[in-house]
């Protein structure tokens, strides 16, 4: 009985089911090449550096404005990246039921002029499995994703008031 039911899901693989699965891989590997571009944002926001027990005794030395306009530019720039990746695995990952549906439509058409309605009927549904299976996929790796965007986006924002006031104090 279950054999029944996966054989039609796994003989479409090779037909318009592996354009969507080709494109799962493509968002995933998108994913994690932004989990990346947020761990290096992270750590850029929140260094944790090492500091020994006499750093009140230590001179530190001060940023230039250079350095302080630098930085600056380098988070803003780093925000505007982390926005456009993220925004981009969204529409990516909101298309995939469009994708299902399409594999569903366009397996059906063939199905008006052929006598082997049941096998069409078999391929467009699996269309539409995998279209909802990726949604529903990318839709949970979202909702990890999403807190850390929000949280270096929070981050970037208490960075650069900090910087501006160095910048200030500077004068």
């Amino acid at each position: 009985m279950l054999g029944d039911l996966l054989v039609p899901i796994f003989q479409n693989i090779l037909g318009y089911d592996l354009l969507i699965i080709l494109a799962a891989f493509g968002n995933f590997m998108y994913l994690i090449f932004i989990l990346g571009h947020t761990r290096k944002v992270y750590n850029v926001i929140y260094t944790q550096g090492y500091q020994p027990d006499d750093f009140n005794e230590m001179q530190v030395a001060r940023p230039t404005r250079a350095q302080i306009k630098s930085t600056k530019a380098n988070l803003r720039k780093m925000r505007e990246t982390s926005n456009k990746y993220y925004t981009m695995f969204v529409s990516l990952s909101s298309i995939f039921p469009l994708l299902g549906i399409l594999g569903t439509v366009v397996s059906l058409i063939p199905m008006i002029q052929s006598a082997d309605m049941e096998q069409n009927f078999y391929f467009a549904l699996t269309s539409t499995l995998w279209g909802l299976v990726f949604s529903i996929f990318f839709k949970v790796l979202d909702g990890t994703l999403a807190p850390r965007i929000e949280h270096n986006e929070q981050g970037i924002s208490e960075y650069l008031a900090k910087l501006e006031n160095e910048l200030v104090e500077l004068k």
